[in-house]
């Protein structure tokens, strides 16, 4: 498959997402060669992953981060992004793309649906984001540390205001 063909079906994906889901789509960013990447509002995030997974085919979780955008100059808000990478095993036409779905959330309060009831695969990297970020995923069968020590009591290790400890400004 050439790389017209894929930007040809990202370009359709990206159309009937919109269509779709209309002001929920907030942000899509399309890169020739590299991922596509599409920020949703938190409260369809889940909606979203279920008419990706299927309508589309993208039918399995290749990653899950998060990242603490906190620290950027032009951000408004404190806020954590958390991405979902996606492929599809199933569609031919599909098997080159992977998409990056993601959402932000507030710093201060950061709780959004877990998508393993969509992408069972998403399960660990939750949990991961769940320890490093701090993130609630509501509704995941299994919140609970899975790197840190069961007694961590500091901030999560990946926020921008974490000090290691002998690491003191």
């Amino acid at each position: 498959m050439s790389l017209s063909d894929v930007g040809e079906i990202l370009a359709r994906l990206i159309e009937d997402l919109k269509k779709k889901f209309g002001d929920k789509i907030l942000e899509v960013n399309v890169e020739p060669k590299k991922i596509t990447k599409v920020l949703v509002a938190p409260e369809c995030i889940k909606e979203v992953a279920e008419y990706l997974k299927s309508e589309w085919a993208l039918d399995y979780i290749k990653g899950v981060t998060g990242i603490d955008l906190s620290r950027l100059p032009n951000m408004a808000q404190e806020v954590l992004e958390v991405i979902y990478h996606v492929g599809s095993l199933s569609s031919e036409a599909l098997k080159a793309v992977t998409l990056s779905l993601s959402t932000k959330i507030s710093i201060s309060d950061p709780v959004m649906p877990s998508l393993t009831s969509v992408w069972k695969g998403a399960e660990m990297h939750e949990r991961e984001v769940y320890e490093m970020l701090g993130v609630n995923f509501k509704g995941h069968p299994d919140l609970r540390r899975l790197l840190l020590p069961e007694f961590w009591s500091d901030k999560p290790p990946l926020r921008k205001d974490y000090v290691a400890p002998g690491r003191e400004r």
